[in-house]
């Protein structure tokens, strides 16, 4: 799995996905979970048998620290 980049959220049976506590109760949020291979995956919450996008640690964490600085707030005003 370390090579792909969409995998079905049925392909990853048994991971524990975490959501932010500010995410609101309809839905509207991104989960996480770690992988056993070091990568990390994400999808939306209201489509949690959909498609988990795949992500290495290095890549998250660029995006969180972005995030943190402020870079993509023009995006959710």
């Amino acid at each position: 799995m370390s090579d792909q980049f969409e995998v079905p959220v049925a392909a990853l049976a048994g991971v524990t996905w975490r959501k932010s506590r500010h995410s609101g109760k309809w839905g509207n949020c991104i989960e996480l979970a770690a992988l056993d291979n070091g990568t990390i995956a994400l999808r939306q919450s209201n489509q949690s048998d959909g498609t988990a996008l795949i992500c290495t640690r290095a890549e998250l964490a660029a995006f969180l620290s972005g995030a943190k600085d402020g870079e993509f707030d023009d995006l959710v005003r």
